[in-house]
């Protein structure tokens, strides 16, 4: 992989009880474990932030290819829900990510294809792929 950029940011504290910061200062967050974990609620977690950033880029890559496909993305938009859960076994947790994808310009079939073609291309997606479950629902589309 030949490298275009490199995001650093910096965990310290008690980690999901901490605070995290780019090496920027563009983004500084307290975490908080989630009240179903335990925790106070008080601030983010990882899990949220993973959530904005898996959203964000494959808004984007739907945006690459939506171009390359002449399509219509008036009002999309892209919503992730990311799950922690223990894994089977007892040992130890994992992710699974639901993305709920909103392309009400365009009809199911374009909508889904579009879809498809953006989990090929986007960058988290490559990244999870064969690591953890994502599901894609295409939602709202004009019929």
């Amino acid at each position: 992989m030949k490298t275009l950029y490199t995001a650093e940011a910096l965990a310290s504290g008690e980690g999901r009880d901490g605070s995290a910061v780019t090496n920027d200062g563009k983004l500084s967050v307290t975490l908080a474990s989630p009240k179903e974990l335990g925790g106070s609620g008080l601030g983010t977690n990882p899990e949220q932030l993973f959530a904005a950033g898996y959203a964000a880029c494959f808004h984007s890559a739907l945006r690459v290819v939506a171009a390359q496909n002449k399509a219509d993305l008036t009002d999309s938009a892209v919503a992730a829900k990311v799950h922690l859960g223990a894994l089977d076994g007892g040992v130890g947790y994992g992710l699974a990510v639901d993305l709920e994808v909103a392309l009400p310009a365009l009809d199911r079939a374009t909508a889904q294809d579009l879809a498809d073609k953006a989990h090929q291309v986007c960058p988290y997606s490559n990244a999870t792929r064969g690591n953890i479950v994502v599901t894609i629902n295409v939602m709202e589309v004009a019929e």
